[in-house]
């Protein structure tokens, strides 16, 4: 942003003109904000649907950036739109929406003022098309800017302040102000970028926004793409070559790692679309691996396994650098609701262990319903299992276990670094016969 007084924004064209150049975006990115803020939507779920009416990948990737970049702003957004407004617009007034759009376009994204207003005033009509250019011109005569470190939703800040204390809720905030690093994950270490940063064995990370598919390495399928902290779940089996199961699999990182390390892995997914990205993921790298389309609520293993992975859905609250949705969508009731299937996974999964076998369970949840409460009450209802700690020498550097002898990843870590995303990983060993 740019302390130099910005120019009034300029009128759109007479109603019934041909739209600006633009405006099919724009629409688009108000669909995909609808999708996730009242219809509590994925924004991932959502694009394809929100953006089918535009022409080409560039229109859909700005339609997106456009929604991610509201949601990471959204309460300072609104807290300008709400100083400029005698009487506070409704949430879900189509208004507010149109204002955030055009805000985040010109304080965040660098769009030109006339570029912003005039692909959003085709949107609404009549009255509140008159507030919107109103209230917009205001703001920007007034030099209006957004902070450097965003401010995230209050229930969320007052949540994470409970659970981790103030300093991680801060870390927070500073860490959806831009969208992170990438981290690769390798089948083979000796093959990592020799230029990258290398925070593990078998990792690299490159900067956000990288060009992914003409990194070296992509087309042989040497690695793919996979969060740090992500990578924590399989490097707890280390190399193996017994059965291996890895449950509600898609879109397949940790699977390719064990498959990797040498283990004879079933990856089951519910999902068949998903399942298709673990496809596509095995045919590029050429590890092998079998994939069963089933409900793990349902199906059973032919034979118990020697390392069982529960890497369980969850309310995805530890992955809110890349996906700022969630913030929005994820309140206590999905935390809950998670929660309970998350234990009913774990109950079926925990007779799936051979005795002597390893069962590690990950969330990518900064929840402590769906961590450290969950793996509390597994070990109270099944007392043939107990931790297996985890070590330092088993982590990427700069992340240590907790006394209990698990890990919890938190904002704030690895931050000089880039940091990394939010995890509960736990893993237990079943008692021998």
């Amino acid at each position: 942003m740019t302390d130099t007084p910005r120019p009034a924004a300029r009128p759109r064209p007479a109603p019934g003109g041909p739209e600006p150049l633009g405006t099919a975006s724009r629409r688009a990115a108000l669909r995909l904000l609808d999708a996730v803020l009242r219809r509590g939507e994925p924004l991932e779920s959502a694009l394809a649907h929100a953006t089918r009416a535009l022409a080409g990948g560039p229109d859909r990737g700005l339609a997106h950036a456009i929604a991610a970049e509201t949601l990471r702003r959204m309460p300072d957004l609104d807290a300008l739109i709400d100083s400029a407004t005698r009487q506070r617009l409704p949430d879900d007034a189509k208004a507010r929406s149109a204002l955030r759009v055009a805000l985040v376009q010109a304080l965040a994204l660098g769009t030109p003022q006339h570029a912003a207003i005039s692909t959003v005033l085709p949107l609404v009509d009549g009255g509140p098309r008159k507030l919107v250019h109103g209230v917009f011109g205001t703001l920007m005569r007034g030099n209006a800017k957004l902070p450097e470190v965003p401010t995230l939703p209050p229930a969320v800040a007052e949540r994470w302040r409970a659970n981790w204390g103030k300093d991680v809720a801060e870390a927070a905030a500073r860490a959806i102000a831009a969208p992170p690093p990438v981290d690769l994950s390798y089948a083979d270490p000796a093959r990592v970028l020799p230029d990258a940063t290398s925070l593990a064995a078998a990792h690299a990370r490159v900067p956000a926004g990288s060009d992914i598919a003409t990194l070296p390495g992509y087309d042989a399928g040497e690695w793919w793409v996979q969060d740090i902290a992500a990578s924590i779940p399989a490097r707890l089996f280390g190399r193996g070559s017994g059965l291996a199961l890895d449950l509600c699999a898609a879109p397949g990182g940790k699977t390719l790692q064990l498959a990797a390390a040498g283990w004879q892995v079933t990856a089951v997914e519910l999902s068949e679309s998903r399942a298709a990205r673990l496809r596509a993921n095995r045919d590029r790298t050429g590890l092998a691996f079998d994939i069963a389309i089933a409900d793990v609520l349902k199906w059973s293993p032919a034979t118990p396994g020697d390392a069982v992975l529960v890497d369980a859905p969850c309310s995805a609250t530890g992955i809110f650098r890349r996906h700022p949705d969630v913030l929005h969508r994820a309140h206590g009731g999905i935390v809950a609701e998670m929660a309970d299937l998350q234990a009913r996974i774990l109950k079926r999964a925990a007779a799936w262990v051979a005795p002597g076998g390893t069962l590690v369970y990950a969330t990518c949840s900064l929840e402590p319903e769906e961590g450290e409460v969950q793996i509390e009450r597994f070990l109270r209802e099944h007392p043939d299992y107990a931790i297996r700690a985890v070590t330092a020498d088993e982590l990427p550097a700069g992340i240590a276990p907790e006394p209990e002898g698990w890990v919890r990843t938190l904002p704030g870590m690895l931050e000089q670094a880039g940091g990394c995303d939010g995890f509960f990983v736990a893993r237990v060993q079943r008692a021998s016969a």
